[in-house]
């Protein structure tokens, strides 16, 4: 039983027209009218392949080919259709279309499983609109947090206010959670984001985890002062204590050599931001992530001793919230023993690694088993308009995934 690769290839080039910024990238927001094109799309598709589709209340698509015994625990599979601001064309998309392409060929070869089948988007995975992604798989599961639906955008816009204009009803969540023990496991095809598999010339790899991503918003409060008058010695620059703080975090990630550990300043915003006024307050973000929790925790604590070191040393006041704390997430051996069985069938050496993105299995780990399958990013580029992964590799990791569906179905 062979996928349709060109059918596959075609839609990834229909997807990308939506949201295309530049030759190659792309801008999907979270909630937005472009992510809203994408899903009738994809629901499109999902309909020729059988599928029922509708759109929950967390503003997740949702595909679902029944099964003849519908009381069954479902299989799930998918990924997220929505894109970093200036991102590429296959973050995401891919877990979505080669899922979709799997449920087509089933349907094509006249397959009815026993239990129901459901492909699914999730909403806001990326977490840049509002600043808090997997918003969608949380959802879905129950785990939303206080505030979430507070969170404004850039324009002062609310979650609650982009899912209301979204066609969403925040007051009816309760009826799209998935009741417990109703998901049986949870499938995930996505790009690398790394260079691991192109380094070694793999096309497809076997993810053994998700590593733990802390999140913290930093704020830095000094005192604003005309740049050609307040000497450097009695300044309270809020934008050279940052920059410290932002040195040492490099620092302290990169003090094992050759440890999965990384740690990234992302966003950054200068108050009053004028050239010649001293910086009086400084927002920044940071992300620490590891597949190793009891590190990551001991970082954390570096991290802190340094910000208040040097606060002092700047006389700056500062505030840190947490907005994702979570541990590291492993597959479950029985998937990732059937993908490996998968790649061997089509003579693929496919090497196993952990994922250091986090992605919509991290929260689905939580309620049932779940595995992943790694296609080949060219150079290692991810959230980038030149992030490319060969439509030959997607062709094979949807094989793949066929494969691993219908022995999962014998389960």
């Amino acid at each position: 039983m062979k996928i349709n690769s060109a059918r596959l290839q075609q839609h990834f080039e229909a997807m990308s027209l939506i949201g295309k910024i530049g030759e190659t990238g792309t801008n999907r927001p979270a909630h937005s009218p472009d992510e809203k094109k994408a899903f009738e799309l994809a629901a499109s598709w999902m309909k020729e392949a059988g599928m029922k589709t509708r759109i929950d209340n967390f503003g997740n698509l949702i595909g679902r080919l029944e099964g003849t015994k519908p009381e069954l625990p479902v299989l799930m599979m998918g990924s997220h259709l929505d894109s970093q601001p200036y991102g590429g064309r296959f973050d995401g998309v891919a877990g979505v279309l080669c899922a979709i392409e799997v449920v087509t060929t089933l349907s094509e070869n006249k397959i009815v499983p026993e239990r129901g089948i459901e492909v699914i988007s999730f909403a806001d995975e990326e977490g840049w609109r509002f600043n808090k992604g997997l918003f969608g798989s949380r959802g879905i599961l129950g785990r939303l947090e206080e505030g979430d639906l507070q969170r404004a955008d850039k324009d002062g816009i609310t979650r609650e206010q982009a899912l209301k204009d979204f066609g969403c009803d925040i007051t009816k969540f309760k009826e799209d959670e998935y009741r417990p023990g109703s998901i049986f496991c949870f499938l995930e095809l996505h790009i690398e984001q790394g260079p691991v598999l192109d380094i070694a010339h793999k096309p497809i790899g076997v993810v053994s985890g998700i590593s733990g991503p802390l999140w913290l918003t930093v704020k830095l409060k000094g005192m604003a002062g005309h740049a050609g008058s307040v000497p450097m010695a009695i300044r309270k620059d809020a934008l050279v204590g940052a920059a410290e703080i932002i040195v040492a975090l490099n620092e302290i990630a990169t003090q094992v050599a050759g440890a999965p550990t990384v740690g990234t300043v992302g966003t950054l915003n200068v108050f009053p931001a004028s050239r010649n006024i001293i910086p009086e307050e400084v927002t920044f973000t940071v992300d620490l992530r590891d597949i190793d929790l009891e590190r990551r925790h001991r970082y954390e604590k570096q991290l802190m001793q340094r910000i208040e070191a040097i606060t002092q040393k700047h006389q700056l006041s500062y505030t840190i919230s947490e907005d994702t704390n979570s541990e590291p997430r492993y597959c479950a051996d029985w998937i990732k023993a059937i993908i490996h069985e998968q790649c061997r069938a089509l003579n693929l050496d496919a090497p196993e690694l952990m994922s250091g993105p986090f992605h919509d299995s991290l929260p689905m780990s939580y309620v049932c088993d779940y595995g992943m399958i790694f296609i080949r990013s060219k150079d290692g580029i991810s959230h980038n308009p030149l992030e490319y992964s060969y439509y030959e590799d997607l062709a094979l990791g949807t094989q793949v995934l066929l494969g691993t569906v219908l022995e999962v179905l014998k389960k």
